[in-house]
């Protein structure tokens, strides 16, 4: 460590573009915890200058050199999925604690091979399911551990994958393509569905899928091009939650002009409804809405400020990343596991997988 604080490392940084520079710099750079010692870039030139931009003293061109850094202490991997493997099976043989963005694996066999090399190294680690520290996601949690809405009977979940629609960025055409693990199944749609089984306290048992592509094409924003949409663009899942609760799931590619995120938990005392404007809590404006007891409408509920736990000057993708740094630094601290770990994430990647096979085979899947 230096200066009492922990040393990070992050794998695939670009000074004007990319999650590292959105979510993980402005987060670690507001951290008390964490100071960012080195970074690499496939391209020195590039790496040179995402150093001097962040005041970061170490810039490498290949993982290998960050690894060998002595100052890091944690290495974070924020590049494509396809290279998750690799890089993070390299920082747990270093010795290094890890902390890998969502999805761990380019499957669910990668990421169950990086859980328990893991266990064999001894080494911490951090899987980026983020949504888990939204404020307003805490807050709902405790209003169900409360009795709030008493027992909860059912969950409707509806979304949008933000990617599967008529145009996309340039930077997400990779997406489209099922071999690159980061389709709106991979992304959107499971970092919703974590953050359904956190509220709730309880994991999926049971799902029966349908998975399909309407949309053929998208056209590429910035070129016009037309590439093919090879991922679902169409989620629907039935299920049951470990609870007892009956789930029902949708999301549609690209962006809805009516409900881009509406959580809604209705129970045996009570309803909450969670919204926001993007396809998953932590990217977009969030409202909470509940109503009990002889109430026949539900009202706007205000979340108490000390639930925001980070600076509130950041913004909402960097706040939620920075609430998944701070959980981090208590558990490396005193040895807990607050944050999600590889664990949380082997079983997220079996709920993915379970869908992909129910709608595959045409049956019901069992966790």
């Amino acid at each position: 460590m230096k200066k009492g604080k922990i040393g990070i490392g992050i794998i695939g940084v670009h000074p004007s573009r990319g999650w590292a520079m959105t979510a993980h710099l402005p987060a670690l750079q507001a951290s008390p915890d964490f100071e960012v010692v080195a970074l690499t870039n496939s391209n020195q030139a590039t790496a040179q200058e995402a150093a001097l931009k962040f005041n970061v003293p170490h810039a490498f061109q290949n993982h290998e050199d960050l690894l060998a850094c002595a100052d890091v202490d944690l290495v974070v991997v924020t590049v494509k999925v396809p290279y998750h493997f690799e890089l993070v099976s390299a920082a747990i043989r270093a010795g290094k604690s890890v902390y890998c963005e969502w999805p761990l694996g380019n499957g669910l066999q990668e990421a169950i091979e990086l859980e328990q090399l893991a266990q064999k190294h001894k080494v911490h680690t951090v899987v980026g399911l983020q949504s888990r520290t939204t404020p307003e996601v805490n807050f709902i949690r405790d209003l169900i551990r409360d009795g709030y809405v008493g027992e909860a009977l059912s969950v409707s979940l509806i979304g949008s994958g933000m990617i599967g629609g008529a145009m996309i960025p340039e930077q997400f055409a990779y997406t489209l393509n099922p071999k690159n693990g980061a389709g709106m199944i991979n992304v959107a749609f499971a970092h919703a569905i974590d953050s359904v089984g956190y509220v709730l306290d309880s994991g999926v048992s049971e799902v029966m899928a349908t998975l399909d592509s309407r949309r053929k094409t998208a056209q590429v924003i910035e070129t016009e091009a037309i590439v093919a949409i090879e991922t679902p663009d169409q989620i629907a899942v039935s299920g049951r939650m470990k609870s007892g609760s009956v789930i029902s799931a949708h999301f549609r590619g690209g962006l809805s002009r009516g409900s881009n995120f509406r959580l809604e938990i209705n129970g045996t005392q009570g309803d909450l409804i969670l919204t926001s404007s993007l396809g998953y809590p932590g990217l977009g404006e969030t409202k909470i809405q509940g109503a009990q007891g002889e109430a026949v409408v539900v009202q706007d509920i205000k979340m108490p400020q000390n639930y925001k736990t980070v600076n509130a000057d950041l913004e909402i993708m960097a706040m939620t990343v920075a609430s998944n740094y701070a959980l981090l630094a208590t558990d490396l601290k005193n040895g807990t596991k607050t944050a999600p770990t590889f664990a949380d994430a082997v079983i997220l990647h079996r709920l993915i997988n379970a869908v992909e096979q129910s709608a595959a085979m045409g049956n019901r899947q069992h966790l």
